[in-house]
């Protein structure tokens, strides 16, 4: 494989540094990079980088970082301490120092750690006439603030690095001659934003180059360099398949130093296992993940698991349970990429308020991940402001609420599997709708602090009651659930004119049923009542006894009325049942330990309660 192919930046910068004063490297700057310098050897960055300088012809390499100040070690023949006579006196901005003030290591060679005192030391070098001297900051993330708010001092440092540039540039332009080039500053940073834009927005003195992550074909021939450091379970000879490939695509985001990270970890787990485990124990930190917990004897269960959460939906419960056995057997997202980076599942839940759409996101939690905690809800009204997507993946560098980072991105970093429930997704504001784009396809998104978030090992449920308010609840189940199917699509195709979203949820839309069955009401209510049971028993020691459970449930919810569906019932609940209860106990108070609370239907709309005799 051609090295031109695996280091595709390097000879972005090879070509620049021999026409720019300065180049800014930002991105993948912590890394170890192959070197076609030192017979494909992996190096630190850095050493990349003045190998390729000193191949360049550049003579001296100062190196330098406001913690260490310039390093000795890296290169000889550093000019001697500057001059600085010329910087005027003053006040806590002035950039001049006499010998005395500076700074010194080993002795009596100046390490310049500080900004005010390396700064003046670069101007003066290069206005002297300093031949083949290329300059490198390293970790300049931390030279200057925020770029609209720089203060005196660090436009000081702007100006005085501008001013450098000038003087280290050489104007015989026409020369092809490498000794008519002139100096160099490479500034080193892993957030380019980081770098005031005055400096080289519409500078032609300066070039800036992206370090990416390492490609596929760099991942490759990592692997392939280093593979008898890595201990799996899988075969990754070249006639093992499919396997090698599988893993280099399963690699994809990592930088060369954490693969490195995941081959040691392979060697210290003190088990072979499979290389997506070692990968999500590496991005996890854990072993097993719950999808792999999952088994064919508890996934048969599933239709009954959920149905005893959530009443009167069969079609629904179906089609999540589609999604769910997709997930287990790896087939999920496969018809897209075989990366299978996408998200386990992702459904769209459309119908009538207070049927089960929330309840059965909440099930599925509690039935995938063994906790109904895993299901972390987004109430969507809450971002419908244009610039609510800061909330989501924090805000950009610079601005309030920067270091918090977001709401989602924070979500699931600390529960990578997890349920995520968006609640009436039409209520967001269209703008939040691209991140989903990047979630649903990719699997990850990036935050504000430029770190990626994985999406992989979790389900994305997008609730919405679209179509609620003008679909009649006397329609066939059938031909309601087409046209709650229908409604999204509008919404999506012809009020946003965002089909790529529609696009992406695919054939997951599912439709809820209104709630018509009288029984199935009376399941509900008594699902709903036990909490009530549960609370006169631990907080009274007392019993609730129906003396006919059947009819007084039926006829709480004969009174609901299919249209305001599972939480009319609940209200119903309360003016039925629990208003009255409190009364009764309020005025009873004292004389209710270890009895029994009868609950008797009067007629149609009126229960009664009366203690049993001792």
């Amino acid at each position: 494989m051609a090295v031109k192919e695996l280091n595709a930046w390097l000879f972005k910068f090879d070509r620049e540094i021999g026409i720019r004063s300065s180049v800014i490297l930002f991105g993948n700057t912590n890394d170890i990079v192959l070197n076609r310098k030192a017979n494909g050897k992996y190096q630190p960055f850095l050493d990349v980088v003045a190998d390729a300088l000193r191949d360049k012809g550049y003579e001296t390499l100062v190196k330098w970082d406001r913690v260490d100040g310039i390093d000795y070690a890296f290169s000889d023949d550093i000019p001697e301490e500057a001059s600085c006579s010329s910087q005027p006196a003053g006040d806590e901005y002035d950039m001049g120092f006499g010998d005395d003030e500076l700074s010194r290591s080993n002795g009596s060679r100046p390490d310049y750690k500080s900004p005010d005192e390396f700064f003046p030391y670069l101007l003066q070098t290069l206005a002297d006439g300093a031949k083949k001297t290329a300059f490198i900051l390293d970790y300049s993330d931390y030279i200057f603030g925020n770029a609209n708010s720089l203060s005196e001092k660090e436009r000081n440092y702007l100006a005085t690095l501008g001013k450098s540039l000038q003087n280290g540039q050489s104007y015989n332009m026409l020369s092809s001659s490498f000794e008519d080039i002139g100096n160099l500053v490479v500034i080193v940073t892993h957030n380019n934003a980081t770098i005031p834009p005055a400096l080289y927005i519409g500078n032609p003195l300066v070039s800036t180059i992206n370090i990416p992550l390492p490609g596929r074909s760099e991942r490759e021939a990592f692997v392939q360099a280093n593979k008898s450091n890595l201990l799996v379970k899988e075969n990754l000879s070249a006639e093992s398949g499919t396997a090698f490939d599988d893993l280099i695509d399963a690699l994809d985001g990592y930088s060369l130093k954490e693969i490195a990270q995941i081959m040691k970890l392979s060697r210290q787990v003190g088990e072979v296992m499979s290389f997506g485990k070692l990968i999500n124990l590496y991005k996890y930190g854990e072993k097993v993940s719950p999808w792999e917990e999952l088994s064919h004897d508890k996934l048969e269960t599933i239709t009954e698991r959920l149905g005893e959460r959530v009443k009167g939906q069969d079609q629904a419960i179906a089609k999540v349970k589609d999604v769910i056995i997709r997930a287990y057997t790896g087939f999920s997202g496969l018809q897209h990429s075989a990366k299978q980076k996408k998200p386990k599942g992702t459904l769209f839940f459309v119908g009538p308020t207070g049927v089960g759409k929330t309840e059965l996101a909440k099930a599925l939690a509690e039935f995938v991940f063994g906790d109904e905690s895993a299901c972390i809800r987004f109430d969507m009204s809450e971002y419908n402001h244009e610039h609510s997507d800061q909330r989501l993946v924090g805000a950009p560098p610079g601005y309030v609420g920067y270091e918090a980072g977001g709401q989602l991105t924070n979500s699931i970093k600390e529960k990578p599997f997890c349920v995520l429930l968006f609640d009436e997704i039409e209520k967001a504001h269209g703008r939040i709708l691209d991140k989903f784009l990047q979630i649903l396809e990719d699997g990850r998104l990036t935050d504000g602090k430029g770190e990626t978030v994985y999406f992989s090992e979790a389900i994305i449920i997008f609730t919405s009651n679209i179509g609620a308010a003008d679909i009649s609840a006397d329609l066939k189940p059938a031909e309601a659930r087409r046209e709650f199917i229908s409604a999204v699509r509008r919404h999506f195709v012809e009020e946003l004119g965002r089909p790529e979203l529609l696009n992406r949820i695919g054939d997951n839309i599912v439709a809820f049923n209104f709630i018509e069955d009288p029984e199935v009401f009376s399941k509900i209510a008594k699902g709903k009542f036990k909490s009530v049971e549960d609370f006169v028993k631990e907080r009274y020691e007392a019993t609730l006894k129906f003396e006919n459970e059947r009819e007084a449930f039926l006829a709480i919810a004969k009174k609901a009325g299919k249209q305001n569906g599972g939480r009319g019932l609940l209200n119903v609940i309360e003016s039925a049942i629990i208003n009255p209860l409190a009364e009764f106990i309020f005025e009873r108070d004292g004389m209710l330990t270890n009895r029994t609370i009868e609950i008797k239907l009067e007629n149609e709309d009126h229960l009664l309660f009366d203690l049993e005799l001792k």
